[in-house]
């Protein structure tokens, strides 16, 4: 049976938007959250938080905990395609007008295309 983990990289990764979007530190974020900095540091070199520190990282980030949890399965998972993923969350934001979420569908999807067009071309 596959044990379910946290994804540090993930979490840390997301923490690490969110902490740019709000114009913290590390030292600022570990202190709103009520965590220690060397919760951050460990979180940074790949070591998974205590339960607590876990749960109080994905509160702030206001974000379910699954999204942040992984099963040790070596089959890669499938993937479903980002903009997918995204449109869902755009929509649901409430600051966002009908035309900024088309913007910014467009603007990621330009995105999109062009990562996968430098990655055909290195493959080559």
């Amino acid at each position: 049976m596959p044990r379910t983990r946290i994804d540090v990289p993930k979490l840390y990764a997301a923490l690490d938007v969110a902490r740019r979007e709000r114009d913290r530190s590390w030292r600022q974020l570990a202190s709103e959250v009520g965590v220690s900095p060397s919760t951050m540091t460990r979180l940074a070199n790949d070591y998974r938080p205590d339960v607590d520190a876990f749960a109080a990282l994905v509160r702030w980030l206001g974000s379910p905990a699954e999204d942040f949890m992984t099963d040790d399965v070596d089959a890669p998972r499938h993937e479903p395609e980002l903009l997918v993923q995204l449109a869902p969350l755009l929509r649901a934001r409430r600051d966002l007008r009908e035309e900024d979420v088309r913007y910014l569908e467009e603007v990621i999807s330009a995105a999109i295309r062009r990562f996968s067009a430098e990655r055909d071309m290195r493959a080559r």
